[in-house]
């Protein structure tokens, strides 16, 4: 039977801490979504209150451990484990990252960005396309956030990233937050990089907070997914809206947790948005 994708409305991430306090509530969201990583356990705490949220709503599950883009083999086990819970939870989506975080078995606890070559490229379709067939399903890459480009890059990120999408039959998983992030500390438009992704490719869109850094006598954001969403990346937010149309939206939000009723506010916030989006006819070709 197959999963009822996600309504193009927003969604917190699910953590330990609001567990209690979150099935108490039932709050009126959309969706969850939960870290696949830290249900990979056939039984505990954590899985018995994720399938208990489970029932009352859909699920979007996000890895951060696949290391689509690493040199090393896909690991069968981490395969297997996913699969495991896909199939026991019936999740509306699977994504992880489009980036590298391992070599040689060492891991760098890391989300990093990937050579934009055409090397770099075939590689991770090939390892998409092998991903997707073991899972018996579609997944979504998300872009990452970053600080510092290879310099023997030959497409900008945005090209890349599409690219992996039209070649693999994957998804994209938008975070609007890492692309005004990136944008800001490599010096490009955010606007190109929404112009250059494919409209049907987006699922899932994501939002988060940075913070600011001095280096080098330069700002520096950094995605530390512990803040409110910054008042530019909603007017970026907007932007990808009349682009892509109302498309499910994740409130991510991981360090220095606020109570429940924080991330239901920044839910709320993006609601509004996306019932104003959802009045009007999108804008294929963003200007």
């Amino acid at each position: 039977m197959l999963t009822p994708p996600l309504p193009p409305r927003a969604g917190i991430g699910l953590r330990a801490e609001h567990f209690v306090e979150f099935l108490e509530a039932r709050p009126a969201l959309a969706f969850v979504e939960a870290h696949s990583e830290n249900y990979f356990g056939r039984g505990g705490k954590p899985l018995h209150f994720l399938e208990r949220v489970r029932r009352d709503y859909p699920l979007s599950l996000r890895g951060v451990g696949l290391s689509i883009g690493s040199a090393d083999l896909l690991s069968e086990a981490y395969l297997a484990r996913l699969a495991e819970l896909a199939d026991r939870l019936q999740p509306a989506l699977v994504s992880d990252h489009m980036c590298w975080g391992s070599i040689g078995a060492v891991h760098a606890n890391d989300l990093l960005p990937l050579p934009y070559t055409e090397e770099a490229l075939g590689h991770v379709v090939q390892r998409v396309q092998q991903v997707q067939q073991r899972l018996g399903r579609t997944i979504l890459l998300e872009n990452v956030s970053s600080y510092v480009e290879f310099a023997n890059a030959a497409l900008p990120e945005w090209e890349f990233f599409a690219e992996v999408a039209r070649r693999s039959g994957c998804g994209l998983l938008l975070d609007v937050n890492n692309v005004f992030v990136s944008a800001h500390n490599h010096g490009f438009d955010p606007r190109r990089y929404l112009e250059a992704v494919p409209v049907n490719a987006v699922q899932e869109i994501h939002l988060a907070g940075f913070i600011t850094r001095q280096a080098d006598g330069a700002s520096l954001l950094i995605d530390t997914h512990s803040a409110p969403v910054a008042d530019p990346v909603w007017a970026l937010y907007e932007q990808a809206l009349r682009r892509f149309g109302a498309t499910p939206t994740l409130i991510e939000w991981d360090a220095d947790l606020p109570p429940l009723g924080g991330l239901l506010a920044q839910a709320a916030q993006a609601d509004a948005r996306l019932a104003a989006a959802a009045q009007e006819p999108f804008d294929a070709c963003l200007a």
